[in-house]
Parts: structure tokens; C-alpha cells; sequence
């Protein structure tokens, strides 16, 4: 799939891939000509370079590009997230103050489901007989109230190398503070486990809140091994190609980073690919005039949904990564069990059930005859028509529609007593059903009104879902991308270089605490731009943006209030930002009350140079863009002969009554009866459900 547009200049290729669960996708963007090319393949899990070596020596070899012309490399991935999942992690330890070595299994006075005690926490990330307690003691002002007893930390060294143990986190208490006990521990360890992994909670974490800080830093620890061998592998498959560029990775606040800083903070990576999917609608739906948008991204195992707001994404500093806090700066992304790959079946009490379990890519849906033997989503798309029912990828994926038809007349119609074509549409009810909870979830149930935002679907499934979702949540418009399935390869090349920087504070909203917050904002703005520096990042690219985190005195969580970049404004305006930013959060403020300024934040920022979006010519007319005519069922119409089009040949604005069914190399979309779809001018299909 090509988009065109012209510019002079040197051959400059920039190739962005993402790594899931199901496909690994790539977008490569030629500068000099503006032409993005879509490509996707198979992941393979058990190495995900080898799926990354095949995609990119697919287009190298298919666009005769030459090491040198390749300029930048980006890629996002889910390895840290799956490989928590999954627990298939390193042998962690944990060094801690004394009296403390429980706080990770204690965590918080919360369970996971209130009133079902079957639903337990997860087990810790460093078991109970590898957490270690150190005498030290640091106070909350940062003071010395307890030496660092070294001959401790030897001993515990001794231990850990005698247990090979692979990685150490280390987290003091308020270390925050005052680090000197946590770097002093680490030279320690560095010293006599030469070899191992040592995650240090100041440099990971800098922020109070004991259980979030040592939470992080214990699986930043656990992912730290495995990740660093990713990382070393997928460097040298990309040099052994001849390509110079150094890879760059993109974190979960949707920016990009370099391999050292994955290296020292691989759980900033954890919802890499999704976040960076998140930066990638935004800018279409700037392109688009839609400057509200609600994320919908459906994949083979999973759906991420996010809110952009203003053509600004939401962010959040803390996120349950596989049941686990994690608390860091990244893109407010909403995931549930469910994609493509998700398995349907019967549960004990007869009823149908669809996801979290997913097929993933080995041995995936029945219908890519890989193995697979249980029904999956994608099964009930193909028996349904939506899908197309010979192949994928243009051709290079085979489907067997017969072997998904009848797996799911014997797994679900008829245990159910349902016919084919009930059992299959069932499975989707239930699957959009989870998928509209999660769309009210980051919409609705935050205080947005839903109707004011148009969907962006993207992801290999999220336009065979879209339609309906909207309709049943109440959303008027569908963004869909060109090539929606490579999205998120495609968010990596709009994504710029960044990085998170924050400090604790606890301050109060006086002019002593105003010139506290002035002089941590300097400290934050030195250590930003020295981590821009060291990232190749030329002075002129460079820009800084500051976030204070507020609270009422007594309150136990904060508001983010950003500033104009890292311009300070007067106390008296900033009691005045926070007080407006609380009404708007929970409805009313406190005036009068004590304003707490918990932490300061600084993002910094590297502009990365981008070809604008180019514009699209698109087909003479739609019987030019018509494949072929094929039965689809629809509900309430059944079976119904339908129109399959070529997106890539449908004409710029002409309007597309539905029912239709719209292929193209990396997804399909479906349009039902009584929707109207057209392209634009920039290749996005804009699907009115109400025309």
C-alpha cells in the first residue's frame, strides 16, 4: 500500500515497526518522496527478532534501499508487558530498609474483586526468601538517621550470588530524598555480582509512595535481563543488515528512547506499542478536523482504548501492568482481553464466554490452519462473511473457511442449539459487548459526553468491530486509517524523542514552597536537557514542558496541572489553575484549605523532523474499486449479497452506502446497511453511522 506525495532531496527511508502478540507490522516512510509502504507478518514469540528480521529484509530487498539510506529505525513492542504476563521473567531479588522486605506483598488495604475471594494477588515479582532487609534509614526530609551498614550489603551479595540470583532491585526508603544509601548498596552489589541486573529506585523512581516505588522498581528488575537481551538482539539483526541507524524504542508515554535508556528503564516500555498507536490518531485526527477521539485499538490478543481530548491524549502516572502498580508517565491506555485471536467456549454453567484467552499467533484461529483447534473471533468473522474466506495480507495468508465453520458448528451452535450463523454472530455480540465497557470506561465514566467524540479504529480487527460498537455506544462518526492494522508502526515515525523527569516535593502553597517548586523545576529542566544531549538531540530540537501535582492538605491522591511550558506563574494563579482543575475532576474545590504541592515533573522533549501526511489521488470511480460480490450476514438482515471494495482504489469523497465490506492489506472494515462511509483526501475512511 503506497501514499504519495513529491519532494526533491537524497534517498532517506525511516521505517517504524511494532511487535504484538499476533503480527509484527511495519510502516516505512520514504522522505524524499513522502511514500509510506504498509507491510505486517506473522510474530513469532518465541524470537521476535525473527519476525523483525523478515519484515525488514521484505522491504529492504523490495524497495532496493541501501544500509546508509535507512535513517531511522523505530519500533515499539509488548515483550516487557508479555513477558510479565507470562512470567517468564528473571530470578529477582529485593534489597530493602529493615522492617520492610514485606511491602511488596502487602501493598495496599485492596483487593483485586471485592466480593470474590477466588480472585487473589498476584504472586510477588521477588518471592519472600529472596527480599532482603538492610539496617539503613533515611527520613522523610532526606537526613541520615540510620548509617548504611556495608558489611550487611556484603553479605547479602554473598547470598544472591551463591542463589544466581539475575537481577536486584534496590529500594530504601525515602530514597527519594536522599539517594547516597541506594547508590552506595549498589556499588556493593555491582562489585560482587558482576553480572547481574541492579534496578535502583531513585534513578527509576525518584517519587514518595513506598509500595508504587519498590512495585516499580522490582519489575523493572524482573524484565531487566530478558530485555536487555532483546534489545542486544534486535541491534545486531539490524546491523547485520547494513543499517547504521541506531534503533530507538518507543515508551509508554508515546515517545521515543534510545536502546541505553531501555536498557536502564525497561518498564517504561510497557505499553510501548499502544501509546504509540495513541500519538498516531491524534495527529489524523488533527489531519481529519475530528479533534476528538476515542482510541480503539483491536489486535490479536488484545483491545487498547484511549481518549484523546483537544487532539491531546490522556496520560496517567499509574497503571496496573499485568495486575502489578506501576508508576511512571504514559498514555492512558484502557486493555482488555480481547482481539482477534480470542477463544470463544462454553463455560460449566452452559453460557457462551469469549477472551481473555487468546490463540496469539501460534497456534492462532483455526481458520489460518496453523493448528489451532478452538474458535476464535477471527473464526466467527470468517464463517460470517466479514472476512474475506480464501486469504489475507493480499494473498500471502491462506484462510480455510470450511475448517472455522465447522469447528464452531461443533464447539458452540450445536451444544447451544443455535445455528451456525447465531453461534458466530453471538461470539461477536459478546466480544463488542467487553469492548463497549472499556470504551465507557475511558469516555462516559470520566465525565466526557461520548457523544462529542468520533471513534478511530485502528488494529488488523478494530474495523470489523467498529460499526456496531459505535452503534451501540452511542458515537456518531468512525476514523478509520489507511492501513489500520500497521498503526501503531505507524504512530513510532509521529512520535519525537522524550523522556519523564520528576521529584518529590511536598511543599505547601507558600511563597517558601513556591521557591522550592522554582528551584526543583531548574534541577528537573538540567537533568532534561542533559538526557536530551545524550541522546543526540540538537539545542534547537529541544523543548521542555513542566506538570505540578497538587492536592488539598488531607487528601490522599493529586491533580496534574500543567504549565505553559516551564514558565512559573504566580502562586496566586496557580491556587487558581489547581482549584479549576479540582471542580473539573471531582465537582467542587475547598477554598480556603491548604494547597500541597506534592511533585514537580519536567518532559523533555526532542523534535523529530517527519514528512508531513500526504495526500491520496484514490480510484476513478467506485465500480473501479469493486473486487467482487460476496454473502455477508448481518443481523436482522441475514444473509445479504454485498459489495467488496479495494480501499486503496476507492475515489476521494464518494459517498459508500453500506452494507459494504472494505479490504485492504492489513484489515478490513464493515460498513453496515443504513451507514454511509467515504475516503478522504488523506486516505481516512470516515464512516457516518447516521447520515
Amino acid at each position: 500500500m503506497t501514499q504519495t506525495a513529491s519532494a526533491p532531496g537524497a534517498r532517506r527511508f525511516r521505517v517504524g515497526f511494532d511487535v504484538g502478540g499476533t503480527f509484527t507490522d511495519f510502516t516505512l516512510l520514504a522522505e524524499h518522496t513522502g511514500e509510506l509502504h504498509y507491510f505486517k507478518v506473522p510474530s513469532t514469540p518465541h524470537d521476535p527478532s525473527e519476525a523483525i528480521q523478515s519484515g525488514l529484509a521484505h522491504l529492504i530487498r523490495e524497495h532496493e534501499i541501501a544500509g546508509s539510506e535507512l535513517a531511522h529505525v523505530g519500533h515499539g513492542t509488548t515483550v516487557a508487558t508479555n513477558m510479565v504476563i507470562e512470567r517468564r521473567g528473571s530470578r529477582c531479588a529485593l534489597v530493602t530498609t529493615r522492617g520492610f522486605r514485606d511491602v511488596l506483598e502487602i501493598g495496599r488495604q485492596t483487593r483485586p474483586h471485592l466480593y470474590d475471594y477466588n480472585v487473589t494477588k498476584p504472586q510477588p515479582l521477588a518471592p519472600r526468601e529472596w527480599r532482603f532487609e538492610i539496617t539503613e534509614r533515611i527520613g522523610a526530609d532526606g537526613a541520615v538517621l540510620q548509617a548504611l551498614n556495608e558489611d550487611e550489603v556484603v553479605a547479602v551479595a554473598r547470598e544472591l550470588a551463591a542463589a544466581g540470583i539475575e537481577s536486584v532491585a534496590i529500594c530504601f526508603m525515602h530514597s527519594y530524598r536522599n539517594d547516597a544509601h541506594e547508590r552506595r548498596t549498589r556499588d556493593i552489589l555491582a562489585e560482587h555480582l558482576p553480572n547481574a541486573y541492579l534496578s535502583v529506585s531513585s534513578e527509576i523512581l525518584p517519587e514518595f509512595r513506598e509500595y508504587e516505588r519498590m512495585s516499580t522498581t522490582a519489575l523493572n528488575a524482573y524484565v531487566g535481563p530478558r530485555m536487555a537481551g532483546y534489545m542486544r538482539n534486535l541491534v545486531s539483526s539490524v546491523r547485520a543488515m547494513g543499517v547504521a541507524a541506531e534503533p530507538t524504542t518507543v515508551h509508554s508515554n508515546g515517545g521515543l528512547m534510545s536502546v541505553e535508556s531501555v536498557l536502564t528503564a525497561p518498564v517504561r516500555t510497557c505499553v510501548s506499542g499502544p501509546a504509540a498507536g495513541v500519538i498516531g490518531a491524534a495527529e489524523l485526527g488533527r489531519v481529519a478536523n475530528l479533534p476528538n477521539l476515542i482510541t480503539f485499538d483491536v489486535g490479536g490478543t488484545s483491545t487498547d482504548v484511549s481518549l484523546v481530548a483537544g487532539l491531546r491524549p490522556l496520560f496517567t502516572s499509574s497503571r496496573l501492568v499485568a495486575d502489578y502498580p506501576v508508576k511512571t508517565q504514559m498514555v492512558d491506555v484502557h486493555v482488555i482481553g480481547a482481539g482477534g485471536g480470542s477463544i470463544a467456549r462454553i463455560d460449566d454453567a452452559g453460557a457462551l464466554k469469549v477472551g481473555p484467552q487468546s490463540a496469539g499467533a501460534v497456534p492462532g484461529p483455526i481458520a489460518y490452519n496453523r493448528g489451532g483447534q478452538v474458535v476464535t473471533i477471527t473464526d466467527a468473522h470468517v464463517v460470517l462473511g466479514r472476512l474475506n474466506p480464501v486469504a489475507l495480507l493480499e494473498g500471502r495468508m491462506a484462510v480455510h473457511a470450511r475448517q472455522a465453520r465447522e469447528a464452531l458448528e461443533a464447539q458452540i451452535a450445536r451444544p447451544l442449539g443455535l445455528s451456525v450463523e447465531e453461534a458466530a454472530y453471538g461470539i461477536l455480540r459478546i466480544a463488542n459487548s467487553n469492548m463497549a465497557r472499556a470504551v465507557r470506561a475511558v469516555s462516559t465514566e470520566r465525565g466526557h459526553d461520548i457523544r462529542k467524540f468520533a471513534l478511530c479504529a485502528f488494529g488488523g480487527a478494530g474495523g470489523l468491530h467498529a460499526a456496531e460498537l459505535a452503534r451501540d455506544c452511542g458515537i456518531g462518526t468512525l476514523l478509520i486509517p489507511q492501513e489500520p492494522g500497521t498503526m501503531c508502526a505507524r504512530g513510532i515515525l509521529l512520535s519525537d524523542i522524550s523522556m519523564d523527569f520528576v521529584q518529590t516535593l511536598m511543599a505547601y502553597g507558600t511563597a517558601d514552597g513556591w521557591a522550592a517548586v522554582r528551584q526543583a523545576l531548574d534541577a528537573l529542566a538540567g537533568k532534561a536537557r542533559a538526557w536530551l544531549s545524550s541522546e543526540g538531540v540538537d539545542d534547537a530540537q529541544q523543548r521542555l514542558s513542566a506538570v505540578i501535582d497538587a492536592r488539598y492538605q488531607g487528601q490522599n491522591f493529586e491533580i496534574a496541572v500543567p504549565l505553559d511550558g516551564m514558565r512559573l506563574m504566580p502562586l496566586e494563579e496557580f491556587i487558581a489553575a489547581f482549584s479549576a482543575a479540582h471542580v473539573r475532576e471531582y465537582g467542587y474545590d475547598a477554598a480556603g484549605r491548604q494547597v500541597e504541592i506534592v511533585n514537580c515533573r519536567v518532559r523533555a522533549t526532542g523534535l523529530v523532523p517527519r514528512a508531513p501526511l500526504a495526500r491520496v489521488a484514490g480510484g476513478a470511480s467506485l465500480a473501479g474499486a469493486l473486487k467482487e460480490r460476496r454473502q455477508v450476514y448481518f443481523e436482522g438482515a441475514g444473509w445479504v449479497d454485498t459489495p467488496i471494495l479495494r480501499r486503496a482504489l476507492l475515489p476521494v469523497d464518494a459517498p459508500v452506502d453500506g452494507p459494504a465490506v472494505i479490504e485492504e492489506m492489513s484489515s478490513t472494515t464493515v460498513v453496515l446497511p443504513g451507514q454511509q462511509a467515504r475516503a478522504d483526501e488523506y486516505g481516512n475512511l470516515i464512516v457516518n453511522l447516521n447520515p
